[in-house]
């Protein structure tokens, strides 16, 4: 099978992953977190509300074309990773160019986990952990592949 690369004939993101589950993501320090998600990710604020007392109580940002909500960890049902040990929740992301945000990100003090590769799925892919815990997997979609396709890949890789 041929190559296809993104500038000729594939999208960034793939259809199926364009109206997605938004995540809510739970942090420490919300105002410390969105400046980072901001010089690392290159995200857009677009929406933050005040806590009473201080700190966020809601805010959404975007990163590529994915909207994230985050805010200031609490009491009770919200809890930051770093007060849980880590996550078991990984976060993906695609972006039109993931070696170009994995440099921004590791300079702006995101953890590299996984260098930027391309995978068996079609898609290169790095994996960072932010300052407050979570977990990113940044994609870039270079080509599509057929269900038969991905199996004998998987089955090879």
């Amino acid at each position: 099978m041929m190559k296809q690369t993104y500038h000729e004939t594939t999208s960034a993101t793939p259809e199926r992953y364009r109206m997605a589950v938004v995540p809510h993501i739970m942090v420490a320090d919300a105002p410390e977190a969105l400046s980072f998600y901001t010089r690392a990710f290159g995200a857009d604020e677009e929406f933050r509300l005040p806590a009473p007392g201080g700190g966020v109580l809601h805010a959404e940002i975007r990163v590529g074309g994915a909207v994230l909500m985050l805010g200031d960890a609490a009491e009770g049902h919200f809890a930051s990773p770093a007060s849980l040990g880590g996550t078991s929740t990984a976060l993906h992301v695609y972006v039109p160019d993931v070696d170009a945000l994995v440099r921004t990100a590791v300079a702006a003090g995101a953890e590299l986990l996984q260098a930027p590769a391309d995978q068996f799925h079609g898609d290169r892919t790095a994996v960072l952990r932010d300052p407050s815990g979570h977990v990113w997997v940044f994609l870039t979609h270079l080509e599509d592949v057929s269900g038969e396709e991905l199996a004998a890949r998987a089955a090879a890789a």
